[in-house]
């Protein structure tokens, strides 16, 4: 039977006790609808809760909350137990809650997210011994390092991980601990540029998204990969981070945080293109509309938080997606050129060659070979 998580948005007077009421009076009728509550979450402070249900389909959860209370959610997502379970530590009741009168659980299920990008193209472009036994030592150590500031482990493989943290201290903690142990490993081999970046960002489990963590993720993801430095941060864990930490974040030369608006603005831009990037047509002039900026503006503030022109950023842009599908297979060098709105695929190939510093059709072989 499928398993939802739901998101209700409560009023300021509601308390963790009156969610705890609400939960029993739930499991006191589930039955009557084949429900089964297995847990819930609530955030005080953002005043949220989120309830996770086996339930036959959507109808028969809605049914339940509004026969049991009228509570009736805001979102629903379809989830996955496992994944639930990596993000948020447990898909049941914690044991010290369990058997007690209301079953008051203090968990807001708000959690940091770490995107950790490990650059497959740096590893196949460093083919030495050292360098692999170097990353192979990283990879090694990095469970270590999760468990020892209390985080789970979402995702890790292939160049990818995907770390959930109670705290945002110890995520930012952890984060750094990373980025240090790469670099004492890596000290001694010769490459152009760092392999590691990380994007931190916060967020609760549901939104108006389908899935699980998704605006945190993405927000992690985005960071990671279009803003330069080591380790990028968004402006509300850097606030987070700074009201629990006496030494502020500003101070640690390895990280970039973003302003809040900032944020806004690249969020802006990386919607616009998301929607947009297929449109042969689209020009820097596009991004003003949805920016709010003026085109000196906007060419001004992109270069300062990407580096990149809008036209660059563009290309930059469709170079990042053709990766994405020459790593899947979708296709030969020529289809993936026009598919990512290239006019040729020997300039594809040019402009991939530069970025990446490996041909395409070379890419594609090495895929193919046994790793």
């Amino acid at each position: 039977m499928p398993i939802y998580m739901d998101r209700h948005d409560v009023s300021e007077a509601v308390t963790a006790e009156n969610v705890a009421e609400l939960h029993q009076q739930d499991l006191k009728i589930q039955d009557q609808f084949g429900c089964r509550g297995l847990t819930y979450w609530f955030d005080d402070k953002r005043k949220t809760a989120f309830c996770l249900i086996e339930a036959p389909d959507e109808k028969h959860l809605l049914a339940m909350h509004n026969n049991a209370h009228g509570q009736v959610p805001h979102s629903i997502i379809e989830v996955d137990a496992s994944i639930v379970e990596s993000f948020l530590g447990r898909i049941e009741d914690p044991v010290k809650a369990q058997n007690t009168a209301l079953n008051i659980i203090n968990d807001p299920a708000f959690r940091t997210i770490l995107f950790v990008q490990l650059d497959e193209l740096a590893v196949i472009q460093n083919n030495s011994l050292q360098f692999k036994t170097a990353i192979a030592s990283f990879k090694e150590s990095i469970p270590g390092i999760v468990n020892s500031y209390d985080g789970k482990l979402v995702k890790q493989g292939g160049s990818q991980l995907l770390i959930s943290f109670h705290s945002v201290s110890n995520g930012v903690h952890a984060a750094i601990d990373l980025l240090a142990l790469y670099k004492h490993l890596t000290k001694d081999v010769k490459q152009e540029k760092r392999l590691i970046k990380i994007g931190v960002s916060a967020g609760v489990p549901v939104t108006d998204k389908k899935l699980i963590f998704e605006d945190a993720i993405r927000s992690a993801e985005r960071m990671c990969h279009y803003i330069p430095g080591e380790m990028v941060v968004s402006s509300e864990v850097r606030d987070l981070y700074n009201s629990e930490n006496a030494k502020a974040m500003e101070e640690v030369k390895s990280i970039f945080a973003l302003s809040p608006a900032d944020e806004n603005f690249f969020t802006s831009i990386l919607n616009y293109t998301e929607k947009n990037w297929t449109n042969d047509d689209l020009k820097a002039d596009d991004f003003c509309k949805p920016t709010g900026c003026s085109k000196s503006q906007l060419y001004r503030k992109l270069i300062a938080l990407t580096g990149q022109s809008p036209n660059t950023f563009i290309k930059e842009y469709r170079l990042a997606e053709a990766l994405k599908l020459l790593n899947k297979k979708t296709g030969n060098v020529s289809e993936i050129a026009f598919e990512t709105g290239f006019t040729s695929p020997s300039y594809f190939s040019k402009c991939f060659l530069k970025r990446y510093g490996i041909a395409p059709s070379d890419y594609l072989h090495f895929k193919a070979e046994p790793q």
